[in-house]
Order: structure tokens, then sequence, then C-alpha cells
């Protein structure tokens, strides 16, 4: 009787160690969603930022030339 009711306690203690785990880790989570889900990534750039796409001093580029520059480049 007393080898069962040490195996139900420590049963019991690691249900209550899995659970108290499994909570600080969803509450973690929910953290790090929070924070992030305020974060404005599409916002208009500050400073002197170029359109990407934009061609460089008036060249117009055949797409295939950007391509092989883009590759080139290591981007």
């Amino acid at each position: 009787m007393k080898v069962w009711f040490k195996l139900f306690i420590k049963s019991i203690k690691v249900f209550i160690l899995f659970t108290g785990c499994t909570i600080l880790f969803y509450y973690g989570m929910m953290w790090v969603n929070e924070e992030y889900q305020n974060y404005h990534r599409y916002d208009e750039p500050e400073g002197s930022a170029l359109k990407v796409s934009a061609p460089v001093d008036g060249q117009n580029m055949p797409w295939l030339d950007r391509l092989i520059l883009f590759y080139l480049n290591g981007e």
C-alpha cells in the first residue's frame, strides 16, 4: 500500500510540473504574439530610402541582365 501511495505522489508531482511548464510556455507564446502583432512592418520608410525596383541612374536593363546581376552579387 505504501509503494502505491509513493507512486501516486510522484505521478501527481510530474503532472503538476508538466501542467505548469505547459501553461508557462502558452503564456510566453501569447506574450511574443502580442509584442509582434503591434509591430508595423509595412510603414513608409524614413530618411533617404530608395525604391528597390527603381532603375539606377535611369538605366533600363532587360530582365535577364538584371537576373544575372542579381546572381552575380550573391543576394
